[in-house]
């Protein structure tokens, strides 16, 4: 079953606050991402930042979302990741999460590489994966509108400049990075793990960014690690929510079925590792 949301369609859900659960993917196989565009989330994020996928891995890994269902995202290197923008775009991505945003200029930068001429400077070329179900006009046209286009706020700079970030054209998502964000704040050095994510200063940092989308009708974006605070921030209005990412999924689920046999078994016990 496909997903029949457009692009466009899919960003006005979430400006009207109709939520989007998703997943980073960060082991290199396209079998694993496959099999996870078929369990219900409604996207799956491709992280090309942290994850050791080249871009033919990466185009397979995009096929195998689509024959899912689910929406299909990019975590590129940074703002200048032209080639990273483009080849995402062109292998079918339907939009690309770009990190260590800080300034507004870096923002448009990051928007320009997602958008064809005049509103932007991505090249158009054809035939490839991204024009194969409705053609050079059908998909270039309208692609601009369709593109989603998140940035990652995730320093201390950013949040100094997100009014004038929030406000370039073109930015989709913002969306949130609350380790990196903690750390570049210096948080980590200030507080006992885990009070960082409950301090004021992270609270303070979290409601600039929440009045700067809301002044710009900008979407609010979020990465956490399983479900425990997700009712948390839909109370505050993020609804585009990743759940963690592929690995931490299968550790957890791995974690429940160990923890199950030590019930079963009383001569057993999990051998223990720097993760449990």
């Amino acid at each position: 079953m496909s997903d029949s949301l457009t692009g466009a369609e899919f960003k006005a859900a979430l400006r009207n606050n109709q939520p989007k659960l998703g997943l980073f993917i960060n082991s290199h196989s396209p079998t694993v991402v496959e099999q996870l565009a078929h369990s219900g989330y409604d996207w799956l994020l491709v992280d090309s930042q942290h994850g050791p996928m080249g871009y033919e891995t990466l185009s397979t890994m995009v096929c195998g979302v689509s024959s899912g269902g689910a929406k299909s995202l990019v975590r590129v290197g940074g703002y200048s990741d032209r080639a990273g923008i483009q080849q995402s775009l062109d292998v079918g991505a339907d939009g690309v999460l770009v990190p260590y945003i800080n300034t507004a200029e870096e923002a448009a930068q990051a928007v320009s590489c997602t958008r064809y001429p005049t509103a932007g400077t991505r090249s158009v070329y054809f035939p490839q994966r991204s024009m194969n179900k409705a053609g050079l006009l059908g998909y270039a046209g309208p692609a601009n509108d369709n593109v989603i286009c998140a940035l990652q706020v995730e320093t201390a700079d950013c949040i100094k400049n997100i009014e004038e970030i929030a406000a370039v054209p073109g930015v989709d998502i913002l969306f949130l990075g609350q380790n990196d964000l903690c750390m570049s704040m210096g948080l980590y050095e200030k507080y006992e793990f885990p009070h960082m994510y409950t301090s004021p200063e992270l609270k303070e940092a979290t409601d600039a960014l929440k009045a700067a989308a809301a002044k710009n009708s900008v979407i609010l974006g979020l990465f956490l690690f399983g479900t425990d605070r997700v009712g948390e921030f839909r109370e505050q209005g993020f609804s585009f929510i990743s759940i963690g990412n592929d690995l931490h999924h299968v550790l957890t689920q791995a974690g429940a079925h160990v923890e199950a046999l030590e019930g079963i078994m009383s001569d057993w016990k999990r051998r223990p590792t720097a993760l449990f």
